[in-house]
């Protein structure tokens, strides 16, 4: 096993994402490295698999941070908030295989072998893991570092085939990358001496496709609440309306036309934010001042492969849309990053006859893509109940009953 064959001649400069942590080499090239030297069976890729597709059934992407790996094994993103509530992840953690060796361990040895081969160097500006004395220090910085293991296309995994390891280069984070992106990649073997034998080769997204390519990348988006754990936090009540004239909005359908990023930064996070009055009754304008705006946020995201495919949610957005409400606010964005800063708009009640508007002011990062913002309407909703709809570069089905 080698973790210097490859050797840079400067440690890659921080993203901004943690510069704490990327200041001493926690960057998505090394451990792209480091991964790739840690001798592995199919018991530690089947782990991955596993977590992957647990993320994948929670609603986010195909991802597996290395804080869950070091944490707990073969659990997905999303798993730790319905445990956090006593409620059970129909994804679940995945057990180990009866006697297989978790990923963390193997990658513990692999850290601890690197770190002594580094020791040992005599040449200088050749050092990746400067500053860690030791491969449990690394590992806690791995685990804080944001860093994850991305797997495009991992539900087309033949069972068999062992990973190549790529990572995000900091020319990926620019926006919306056109066409076809190129990485170098490394791949470890076992040899017939039982040493490991890491090489390195070229993958572009097609490589992806066609064998599995895991993708040493940052994790963004365990943050926000997916419609399938919304669901399962929130579940919908037996009867939302009563005997009452309420209506409830819900958005059924979501499918994106085109992705914003490199396939090395993965899927499309698209945060489609609702603002209304939740229940709104009022005879006077002055009940006005009662009501507080509601904001629905949620994260839809689209995997790769799932570009151009309807996703079916039924997600509630309005609960209680009331006859006097009018007009709602929606913002549609795909996250970015940058500074935070807000749009401000307002939507529109009636109170006897006459229109009084609400103010709504939705949060959103600088760097940020928006789909589509304005006001849609209850006549809009009526007219167009379950019907697909383009706002922008996505069509969302709405029902309103």
């Amino acid at each position: 096993m080698s973790c210097s064959r490859f050797e840079t001649d400067r440690i890659p400069e921080a993203s901004g994402r943690n510069a704490a942590v990327t200041a001493v080499g926690v960057v998505p090239e090394n451990v792209a490295l480091l991964l790739a030297a840690t001798p592995m069976d199919l018991d530690q890729v089947r782990e991955v698999w596993a977590a992957v597709t647990a993320s994948s059934e929670n609603g986010y992407d195909e991802e597996y941070p290395f804080r869950n790996l070091l944490q707990a094994p073969g659990s997905g993103v999303g798993a730790d908030v319905l445990a956090a509530q006593g409620i059970p992840d129909p994804a679940g953690t995945r057990a180990l295989l009866p006697g297989a060796e978790p990923l963390r361990d193997r990658l513990a040895a692999a850290a601890g072998a690197c770190l002594a081969e580094e020791a040992s160097e005599t040449r200088s500006g050749m050092r990746r893991w400067d500053g860690f004395s030791s491969a449990q220090a690394l590992l806690e910085a791995l685990e804080r570092s944001g860093l994850q293991v991305y797997w495009p296309y991992s539900e087309d995994w033949d069972g068999r085939t062992m990973p190549v390891v790529t990572f995000l280069p900091d020319r990926a984070w620019s926006p919306r990358t056109d066409g076809d992106v190129s990485n170098t990649a490394y791949a470890g073997r076992r040899k017939e001496d039982g040493s490991w034998e890491v090489t390195r080769m070229t993958v572009n997204e097609e490589t992806a496709r066609r064998r599995p390519v895991w993708v040493v990348n940052y994790n963004e988006d365990d943050a926000f609440l997916t419609p399938q754990l919304l669901g399962r936090l929130r579940p919908e009540p037996a009867a939302t309306r009563g005997a009452s004239d309420n209506k409830t909005l819900r958005l059924k359908e979501f499918k994106a036309h085109v992705h914003y990023d490199s396939w090395l930064s993965g899927g499309s996070e698209f945060f489609v934010k609702c603002g209304s009055l939740k229940a709104f009754t009022a005879t006077v304008a002055s009940d006005l001042t009662q009501y507080t705006p509601e904001i629905t946020d949620l994260m839809i995201k689209v995997k790769r492969k799932q570009v151009l495919t309807t996703l079916r949610y039924n997600t509630i957005l309005v609960p209680e849309w009331s006859p006097q409400l009018t007009e709602c606010v929606f913002l549609i964005h795909e996250d970015d990053g940058g500074k935070i800063t807000t749009w401000k708009a307002s939507g529109e009640v009636k109170i006897k006859s006459k229109s009084y508007g609400f103010a709504v002011e939705f949060p959103y990062h600088r760097n940020d893509d928006i789909v589509w913002r304005g006001k849609l309407s209850s006549t809009y909703f009526e007219k167009n109940n379950g019907l697909p709809n383009r706002y922008g570069d996505v069509s969302i089905t709405f029902t309103f009953n």
